[in-house]
């Protein structure tokens, strides 16, 4: 588990599923920015979870539950391999009734410690639609800096939608803002 001071990390675990489904299911989670996710139910979440595929394991796909202090579950992070560079990209989601309280930034300091502390990387990165602002302000309190933009990148309800391109540096990160417990097996 992966420890901060308001919310804790910790790999998704089958008891889990529920909650990731209804999170994946609910185009509300998504908000205006993303793409709406394919629909799963819940057996192709379990099949997917207990028999990763061969492009998963490639992409080093990591899914980690926020929860807060008190277990209660608020979203979703996760890390993947972004080929065919090696470097990673993170992702993270926050249930909309706990955004704008600092679940988010602190969960994003926390995956970029422990990835920092953990793998021999250089960079970090991440992509937020152009008009998603508070996700912006989430990894730019985090560190990260906008690189660029890449134009039309998702098709969101309809519409291609620009995102920018952000990336932490090792040596910008220079040491964890939030301790870091790695207790991952």
């Amino acid at each position: 588990m992966l420890e901060g001071r308001t919310v804790n990390l910790r790999v998704v675990e089958s008891d889990d599923v529920d909650f990731a489904v209804g999170c994946h299911n609910d185009g509300g989670f998504w908000a205006d920015y993303i793409p709406i996710e394919e629909q799963m139910s819940k057996s192709e979440w379990m099949k997917s979870f207990d028999n990763p595929t061969e492009f998963q394991k490639m992409i080093g796909l990591k899914m980690f539950i926020i929860q807060k202090k008190d277990g209660t579950r608020i979203g979703l992070v996760h890390h993947r391999t972004n080929q065919p560079y090696g470097t990673l990209e993170i992702g993270y989601f926050l249930l909309p009734s706990e955004r704008g309280r600092g679940y988010g930034t602190e969960a994003v300091q926390l995956m970029v410690d422990y990835l920092f502390l953990s793998k021999d990387i250089v960079r970090i990165e991440a992509t937020t639609n152009v008009g998603n602002k508070a996700s912006q302000r989430v990894l730019e309190k985090a560190g990260f800096r906008i690189e660029g933009t890449i134009r039309k990148l998702t098709l969101v309800r309809g519409v291609w939608t620009d995102h920018y391109l952000h990336s932490i540096l090792r040596e910008e990160w220079k040491e964890p803002k939030i301790l870091t417990k790695n207790r991952l097996k």
